[in-house]
């Protein structure tokens, strides 16, 4: 009895993803855009992503951090490309971000809160000069919020 409702589940959850691709949301109506769509797609993606790296590569509360200068090995263009197509994945766009997870990507700069709020404020920034609407802002927002807790070390936090 309970593989069948773990079944009916999967069939449901299968057919409104098939109904959402398909244009429709789950009550039947038309599907609102992916917000990959309302940003525009991957080179304006890429064009905002640009501007944002390029800002925390200088920004001196990022650079106070001596993890983070050592990490500086990483090819700026490759650093850009990957996270575009993270950004690009996870807005609802085609690609696939094929690069290290958050965790493992950020676990030896010992990122403190004062750094997180840094980027943050930076990545608004970004998002302003673009003119990206504020319901598109709010949800990268919060895309990027919802990874803080990977990349904001607790011992640094606990510092703050």
């Amino acid at each position: 009895m309970a593989m069948n409702r773990s079944i009916s589940r999967l069939l449901v959850g299968m057919m409104l993803i098939v109904g959402v691709r398909a244009g429709l949301s789950a009550q039947g109506q038309p599907a609102t855009k992916s917000l990959y769509d309302r940003l525009g797609g991957v080179y304006s993606i890429a064009t905002v992503v640009d501007d944002f790296i390029e800002r925390l590569l200088v920004n001196d509360t990022l650079n106070a951090n001596p993890a983070i200068s050592e990490a500086r090995r990483v090819p700026k263009a490759g650093l850009k490309f990957h996270v575009t197509t993270l950004v690009c994945e996870v807005t609802g766009g085609p690609c696939k971000y094929s690069g290290r997870s958050m965790k493992e990507s950020h676990d030896l700069l010992n990122i403190s809160e004062a750094q997180w709020q840094a980027m943050v404020a930076d990545f608004r920034k970004t998002l302003d000069k673009f003119k990206v609407p504020a319901k598109e802002q709010k949800e990268l927002i919060a895309i990027v919020g919802g990874t803080k807790k990977d990349i904001v070390k607790a011992s640094a936090r606990s510092l703050e």
